[in-house]
């Protein structure tokens, strides 16, 4: 089962290269098991048993499964993830020419390290807003499923200290991707457009704007002797999306759930979370109160329901590389393969503390799953997650949990099959609680 699980989510990714096709591909799934689409600006008739679900600008998704107790006597229980990964996103007038090369302009998305893009066989996924036929503003995904772009290394006879310096790029002007070799009367900028309008099947005088992000077009594969590990892009966040969504759509925890389920999936993690899809806006908020709108009888019935809520905040973690052992506090290494781990942060970088370490605890020893606990070295910057920031706005408690993973924001991760499944496991048992 666990290889069986980690295949699905190498299979999740490689469908979802950027945060608008991750929520596509979760709706696919879901759509299945007869979750039902809400908008927004529409009232809403919920029912006990019920299975919904709502998509904010496109890349960030809250899912939602009504329990047969009402929210203000039984709470929510939460997962919380992100769909945004670092990266390079293309620029409004990237397109450039030198020398008969067009290049694209790219700005940095939150914290990649820039050298692994280097050498790679990259392309463009994303959104383009357009005019219709009907001059209707339209919105379509875009996915270039071949090799695109390419970020070449200079030669080491021309950068001799880079084994000893390591390689550093010029944020702007040494990470232009190349794209194409144009003859002398094409224009890069009426090229791009073209390209564009080509996969997009439009009109290329139709294409308004973009939101396009660079991916690695390379699968996601296992590895090591036996298999153990896998590689990908973007495990950090979508296998605690994928994670999140199998323990939800179990066939037992769908049938016979009592509290109401949840998973949040936000967009805009990776840039501090702070825009009205992220977990720093009202998205889930808004949802949750609905909920109990819905359900409730009295005022205080959403204040009641949040008292008996539990989050779940779900981001990966830093597991012990051991080439670079110095990197890590010597009492708080975590290890591929050892189970999920709790993050735990002195100066609220994550969410745990010590009611909701030892509720993550009983649910991991209640569905027979190891677990593990990590610490960052006092000397370095610790990330955060959704965690403390969606805490603090709903006022539930929180736990801060994930996979331990080799070369976070690299363009090409690594983590361990056994423990995507015992995340699995313990998420199925937090939703059966």
């Amino acid at each position: 089962m666990a290889q069986q699980y980690a295949q699905h989510l190498l299979d999740f990714i490689d469908t979802s290269p950027s945060p608008w096709h991750a929520v596509d591909s979760i709706e696919k799934a879901i759509q299945i098991f007869g979750f039902i689409q809400l908008d927004e600006s529409s009232k809403w008739q919920l029912q006990a048993g019920g299975r919904y679900y709502v998509v904010r600008d496109d890349s960030s998704i809250v899912l939602f499964v009504i329990g047969n107790g009402i929210p203000a006597e039984s709470g929510f229980r939460i997962v919380g993830a992100h769909t945004d990964s670092p990266g390079f996103r293309i620029r409004p007038n990237g397109a450039t020419v030198s020398e008969g090369m067009a290049r694209l302009g790219v700005e940095i998305y939150g914290g990649p390290i820039l050298a692994t893009f280097t050498d790679r066989d990259l392309s463009l996924a994303g959104r383009i807003s357009f005019l219709d036929a009907d001059k209707r503003l339209s919105h379509r995904l875009i996915c270039f499923d071949k090799p695109l772009l390419r970020l070449p290394n200079l030669a080491i006879h021309m950068n001799r200290g880079v084994n000893e310096e390591g390689l550093k790029l010029h944020k702007q002007n040494e990470l232009p991707l190349l794209f194409a070799q144009l003859a002398s009367e094409q224009l890069p900028k009426p090229y791009f457009l073209e390209l564009l309008a080509q996969i997009a099947d439009i009109d290329a005088t139709q294409i308004l704007s973009w939101d396009l992000a660079v991916y690695d077009t390379q699968k996601g594969a296992f590895w090591g002797a036996n298999q153990e590990f896998y590689a990908d892009s973007q495990i950090d966040n979508l296998a605690s999306c994928h994670a999140a969504l199998q323990a939800l759509l179990d066939k037992t925890v769908l049938e016979s759930a009592c509290r109401t389920l949840v998973c949040a999936f936000f967009d805009h993690e990776e840039i501090g979370s702070e825009s009205h899809i992220g977990a720093g806006g009202s998205f889930l908020a808004d949802i949750l109160q609905r909920i109990d709108m819905a359900t409730a009888t009295e005022r205080e019935d959403h204040a009641r329901a949040l008292a008996q809520s539990f989050l779940v905040s779900a981001d990966m973690a830093h597991a012990y590389q051991p080439n670079f052992p110095a990197a890590y506090d010597a009492d708080h290494r975590v290890c591929v393969n050892k189970g999920p781990v709790i993050k735990s942060n002195a100066n609220r970088r994550y969410s745990s503390e010590s009611v909701s370490i030892a509720r993550f605890i009983q649910w991991c020893e209640e569905a027979g799953v190891p677990y593990q606990r990590y610490s960052h070295r006092s000397d370095l910057p610790c990330g955060s997650t959704i965690g403390p920031i969606a805490s603090a706005k709903l006022g539930i408690r929180s736990v801060d949990v994930g996979c331990p993973m080799w070369a976070m924001h690299s363009v090409r991760e690594s983590a361990g099959v056994l423990d995507h499944d015992y995340m699995i496991r313990v998420l199925k048992r937090f939703f059966s609680d």
